[in-house]
């Protein structure tokens, strides 16, 4: 999945820093041709106008000290550099938002479970981590999640308002109005698949790269037959992202934006039939699925209690003890400079689940985004504070890399670790992910020497992404949902981890279940959204 976006920002800013502080802005003009070369929008002069400005002229009172919160996925860090970050942080946005950002962790043991609770719960946050495709976006704010941005970005965030081009903020939008601001600028391969160890696979006469499961098991085998001590998968049992692989290696089906919880059962047929809604789980790939799982759960490819495993499988990858990791291109290439270090010669590949058929699909630029939460106290300064974040370079440099002469050096234009750089010690993150920007990123001096040749390979095979507009209203089968989304999360680690005794007779009783719970109608409702959704795509062209 893909995501390049062009832009060209032109930006007249006005006025000085005070209590308040006006900005003019011209309009973007933008190209959205996912083909063409990423272009970077010209560098802000004033970068303190995306949090102070107002682009209609009017003024804006910050005399109020208001300290923002922000919901992020991830683990809090615990080595006291992501306070010293913020520290500094902090001293920028009292400066020029009179604000003071607070992180509210999500983190990742239980994370999708927490995550909805907390947007349900009515708490008051600011800004909120959101993703179309994964982190049920839609569905929040069909429950009233999210405060409409419509009115309020032109003033508060007027530089992001200006960058981000119309045909974006179309996809932003429940009932017309905007309900998130996406990562739209911010080149990214988040496509999945295994990461796995070049110098293993070729020990284990496996000379070409990995592109079908069937070569995956045996580099599984060669582990667990040559390697004592390593474990060929160790994953955490509540990752449905296997199931979801498997039907990209061995269908053309994309997944719809209809969460059903650990792993999608409803998806459009193909790219050429994408208004057919059709679900793999009831045809024989998931059989297939099924079986190939039980095969390998049986010798013994991941431990015999994984589906109550809450470890790191990556960190045992680093450490050596474990032959794979299940994620994306983004985290494969830095993987692998990581694992050169870490365990020198280990020649880290990546086999893409879309290698298999070269079926690859764009990303949804909604794959990453950020809203204000509905009950918001202040959502005026949090859209201040978010322009700031991701238009503002010195703050945008601190969140995604923490301090210069700490966690990075500047070398020639690019990124580099200190000398005596120490990982534990040392490391920083935010997982700042719901509004990166091309323009102020700094290169990684150290990166894969063969991205370049990833990127180019997938350009040439990916499709535009189908739904970026599809909205599925919920409203008419909410109890359906709910229902096949329980079973789902009730039934499925079992099939996926090979831990529900006879395949077979374990998805048949998966169907059955599902077709209680609603699924007929669901799916119904889901091909008469389609339906409609097409009728809109083509009278618009």
């Amino acid at each position: 999945m893909w995501r390049k976006k062009k832009n060209v920002l032109s930006v007249a800013l006005a006025g000085a820093l005070a209590a308040s502080l006006t900005a003019c802005s011209t309009p973007s003009s933008s190209n959205n041709d996912t083909n063409g070369a990423t272009s970077k929008p010209a560098a802000t002069t004033a970068a303190t106008a995306a949090a102070t400005g107002a682009a209609t002229g009017g003024k804006i009172d910050t005399s109020e000290f208001q300290t923002i919160s922000y919901v992020m996925l991830g683990d809090k860090p615990k080595n006291g550099q992501f306070e010293k970050v913020m520290e500094k942080v902090n001293a920028l946005l009292k400066q020029k938002a009179n604000a003071k950002l607070e992180i509210k962790w999500v983190e990742w043991a239980d994370w999708q479970t927490k995550y909805n609770l907390l947007l349900a719960s009515g708490e008051p946050v600011d800004l909120i981590t959101v993703a179309t495709d994964w982190l049920d976006t839609w569905q929040n704010a069909q429950k009233g999640a999210f405060m409409p941005l419509d009115k309020l970005l032109p003033t508060y965030a007027p530089l992001t308002w200006t960058e981000v081009p119309p045909t974006d903020w179309a996809e932003t939008k429940y009932k017309n109005q905007i309900m998130l601001i996406p990562e739209d600028h911010y080149t990214q391969w988040v496509n999945h698949g295994f990461l796995y160890r070049g110098d293993w696979a070729k020990e284990f006469g496996i000379t070409t790269p990995i592109k079908d499961w069937e070569t995956l098991g045996k580099y599984f085998q060669g582990v667990k037959d040559k390697k004592p001590g390593v474990m060929p998968w160790d994953p955490n049992g509540t990752s449905g992202d296997i199931a979801g692989g498997y039907i990209n290696s061995h269908t053309d089906a994309i997944e719809l934006p209809v969460s059903t919880g650990m792993f999608g059962i409803i998806y459009g047929k193909s790219y050429d039939e994408k208004y057919t809604a059709y679900s793999p789980i009831f045809d024989d790939t998931f059989v297939n699925f099924a079986k190939q799982m039980k095969e390998w759960g049986d010798k013994g490819f991941w431990r015999e209690d994984v589906l109550n495993y809450k470890g790191d499988n990556r960190a045992e990858l680093e450490a050596g003890k474990s032959a794979v990791d299940q994620h994306h291109t983004q985290t494969f290439l830095g993987e692998r400079v990581k694992m050169d270090k870490l365990q020198p010669g280990s020649d880290l590949q990546f086999y893409p689940f879309s290698s298999t058929r070269n079926n690859l699909v764009s990303l949804s630029i909604t794959h990453g985004g950020t809203s204000v939460g509905a009950k918001s106290k202040h959502p005026e300064r949090a859209l201040m504070v978010y322009d700031l974040i991701r238009q503002d370079p010195e703050i945008y440099h601190l969140m995604n890399y923490g301090l210069e002469g700490v966690q990075y050096v500047v070398k020639d234009g690019k990124r580099y670790r200190p000398e005596g750089y120490d990982v534990q010690r040392d490391d920083f993150y935010s997982d700042f992910w719901g509004g990166r920007i091309d323009k102020n990123e700094i290169p990684d001096g150290n990166e894969y020497a063969g991205k370049a040749d990833m990127y180019a390979a997938y350009d040439k095979i990916k499709k535009p992404y189908p739904y970026g507009r599809f909205v599925f209203d919920k409203a008419p089968v909410t109890n359906e949902l709910t229902a096949v989304t329980q079973v789902v999360g009730q039934m499925g680690p079992a099939i996926l981890y090979g831990k529900a005794g006879d395949p077979v007779k374990a998805v048949n009783d998966f169907r059955a279940k599902l077709k209680a719970a609603g699924y007929d109608k669901l799916q119904a409702e889901v091909q008469k959204q389609l339906d409609a959704f097409k009728t809109m795509v083509e009278s618009s062209k």
